[in-house]
């Protein structure tokens, strides 16, 4: 496909007959999914038309719901991520969608085991909770965070409550959370590992640090010895 918009769209040969190239059509790829930038919705229109050719010659076609050209400022999803321009600054947050797609799977886990206990629990929900966090890290994700962590309290006390209809609100809150650090409401337990106790806590969103994710130089060769030093600062990174 990369070649196919070469050849029709990005390269142009001058009066001259010299071949030039269009450096603002860019395809990125990640399994079926794409997103392609260009200058303009005209030259958009031409690149769907190459597109929507080369996948009819597989058997393949786009999906009309999820294809559109938009302009930048109004932003597009892309795997799990909304990218939009911001003023005169390219965001990328968590879509909506992502947040509400994990907070209807930690809602599923919550509501089908009302009677567990609180350490088997916090054990189904940390992988999850984890694997959603480190996705997102590298974007501008803190307010998803934030909010991940609301929605999943929420939840976690309404589950303590159901355990407990006789018992006050203190008392659900001494018997569930502790104060970690500067949490004052963590969800957490007492459990034995080695014969010898530990706290076994939630994991929550915003203890997992933003961090940008820089580029890895173009001209890096992992076989190459003088790309070794450079290679190994980014591994302990």
């Amino acid at each position: 496909m990369e070649h196919r918009l070469a050849d029709r769209i990005r390269q142009r040969k001058t009066t001259n007959g010299k071949v030039v190239y269009n450096p603002k059509i860019n395809l990125i790829r990640y399994a079926d999914d794409l997103v392609v930038t260009g200058d303009s919705p005209e030259t958009l229109a031409k690149v769907k038309e190459v597109v929507v050719e080369f996948l009819v010659e597989r058997g393949l076609e786009l999906s009309p719901e999820k294809t559109r050209i938009v302009h930048l400022s109004e932003g597009f999803n892309f795997l799990g991520q909304n990218v939009r321009l911001y003023g005169d600054k390219v965001l990328i947050k968590p879509s909506k969608e992502a947040l509400a797609k994990i907070y209807d799977k930690i809602r599923g886990i919550v509501r089908r085991n009302k009677s567990v206990e609180q350490r088997d629990l916090i054990r189904m929900l940390n992988p999850v909770i984890r694997g959603w966090v480190n996705y997102h890290r590298h974007a501008v994700s803190s307010v998803a965070f934030r909010k991940l962590d609301f929605l999943v309290w929420k939840l976690l006390w309404q589950w303590a409550k159901r355990r407990h209809r006789g018992k006050s609100r203190t008392w659900i809150r001494r018997r569930y959370w502790r104060t970690q650090g500067t949490r004052t409401w963590t969800f957490a337990t007492t459990v034995l590992i080695d014969g010898k106790p530990r706290t076994l806590s939630l994991a929550y969103a915003t203890d997992t640090p933003i961090r940008r994710h820089v580029k890895v130089r173009a001209e890096v060769n992992p076989y190459a010895p003088q790309w070794g030093e450079y290679l190994m600062e980014r591994h302990i990174e």
